[in-house]
């Protein structure tokens, strides 16, 4: 290994040292959360400034099977910033239930360790193997409470479901290579151009291999009709974890679309473009409406995930039609969500920090009254969620929808459905909001109070939301950077 290999993947194995940090300060210091944390939030910082130092000058390492540019930068920051805020929002929920701590952080730093290699993936093995690193250490997660039922019912559908679409994936990237002769990206990008202009024959086996990478990346990013274990996973979860998984995998899975479909796929992506509308358009729409019929406020925000899912590849579908813009508001998108999806979770997940309460809306009643900035904090989460200016959700779905209608064609169909399952949207979100201020509670709150570090993580999603909705603008200059530095 070189010593310029070195300084480029410093970020990386800044992370992985920081997970084994964290590892050693619970054997010298066992049960001690505030060593762990220390350890944590410590090591966090120091990877987001090495990310911020070896991102200001664009370099290749390992012969080109691993990059860092503008857009490795930007995930890696909100990737950092992810599980910054789950470890911020966890102790609280954790403790009670006698779940450690310190291991939490540990796994969670660990998954980070896979999303940052897939952003920085130039070589398809390399892709392969970022994307395991992140899911495992996700498994490990939903199960996390191992006494509790549903959390291992969970786990066991998240891991099978799991490793039948990585299985999949993987048919499918050895079809890719097989065709193309080469596992770099830059490679099979310059062979699949060649076919499309003619100079290299047509192969049957590119079609087997797009339907397998596909299928895949659909059951990653939990699209209709590969969605079937993100409710269970995400209801049995500790809500702590619920919240990340949320967040964390989808954009790490949106991060492996960009380096295969936008990097290496995209001299075919005229034929990929009719697969993807369709898949934004049931995603949104079924998930939107599975959403209404919840009662439990987790299962809920599972189903809106999805529906999420589908307003994101609206901007894949506006970029593969054409609009570099697309891909800004996709990344736009990813960062907005991240926080106001975190924000909300954060609540849910301080309702329920004595054991035996649930997610159910009965547990939302009243607490306008009983806790007033705690529901005026889920309001403005579930007005951005909604898509109300002037949110980070409102500008948010904006940006991927004006692309997809300059697009023009069968994309402006597939925006006008975007407003509509944005307004259905809003009849389920709301109804957090009215039983929180106009419902009685139903029994006697638990007035203790929340611990600093859940504040801290509130008060932070919360002037993200706000700053990303007025002021776009400098986060529109880091993303338009990203995109551009797709090749």
């Amino acid at each position: 290994m070189a010593w310029a290999d070195l300084v480029t993947i410093a970020p990386l194995a800044g992370a992985i040292l920081v997970a084994a940090a964290i590892v050693v300060a619970d054997m010298i210091r066992p049960g001690d959360r505030t060593a762990a944390l220390i350890v944590s939030f410590a090591g966090l910082a120091i990877v987001a400034a090495l990310t911020l130092l070896t991102g200001r000058t664009p370099a290749d390492a390992f012969a080109g099977a691993y990059r860092v540019d503008a857009l490795t930068t930007f995930l890696d920051l909100l990737f950092v910033s992810i599980v910054a805020l789950t470890i911020l929002f966890a102790p609280d929920y954790l403790e009670p239930r006698g779940l450690p701590v310190a291991e939490f952080a540990a796994v969670l730093v660990f998954a980070m360790t896979g999303a940052m290699l897939i952003s920085a993936s130039a070589d398809l093995l390399v892709l392969f193997l970022g994307l395991e690193l992140m899911v495992l250490p996700g498994y490990l997660l939903a199960g996390y409470a191992k006494h509790d039922a549903l959390s291992t019912e969970g786990a066991i559908k998240y891991f099978l479901l799991g490793s039948f679409s990585s299985a999949i994936f993987l048919f499918g990237l050895a079809f890719i290579w097989g065709l193309s002769g080469s596992t770099r990206i830059a490679d099979v990008a310059a062979h699949l151009s060649s076919m499309v202009s003619g100079s290299a024959p047509f192969s049957p086996g590119l079609a087997m291999g797009l339907a397998f990478l596909t299928t895949g990346v659909a059951f990653k990013i939990a699209a209709v009709p590969f969605h079937y274990w993100t409710p269970d996973a995400y209801q049995g979860s500790p809500t702590p974890i619920t919240g990340y998984l949320s967040v964390g995998p989808k954009v790490g899975a949106f991060a492996l679309i960009l380096r295969l479909f936008v990097g290496a796929l995209d001299p075919v992506k005229a034929d990929w473009l009719v697969v993807i509308v369709v898949l934004a358009a049931l995603t949104m729409t079924l998930g939107n409406l599975v959403a209404l019929t919840q009662d439990n406020v987790k299962r809920m925000l599972a189903y809106s995930s999805i529906a999420h899912t589908g307003y994101m590849l609206v901007g894949l579908a506006a970029y593969a039609a054409g609009r570099i813009e697309g891909i800004e508001g996709l990344l736009y998108y990813a960062a907005a969500y991240t926080f106001m999806n975190l924000g909300a979770f954060a609540v849910v997940a301080a309702l329920q920090r004595r054991p035996g309460v649930t997610s159910q809306l009965d547990t939302f009643a009243g607490l306008g009254r009983r806790e007033p900035i705690l529901g005026i904090l889920m309001t403005l989460f579930m007005l951005s969620l909604t898509g109300i200016p002037p949110t980070a959700g409102f500008f948010a779905k904006f940006s991927v929808i004006l692309p997809a209608i300059q697009a023009g064609g069968w994309l402006t169909a597939l925006a006008v459905l975007a407003v509509l399952n944005a307004a259905a949207a809003a009849f389920y979100y709301l109804r957090v909001v009215v039983y929180m201020f106009m419902r009685e509670p139903a029994g006697e709150a638990d007035r203790s109070p929340h611990s600093s570090l859940v504040w801290t993580g509130l008060w932070a999603t919360t002037v993200l939301t706000i700053v990303l909705g007025l002021f776009p603008g400098p986060l529109l200059a880091i993303v338009g950077d990203a995109a551009r530095a797709l090749p």
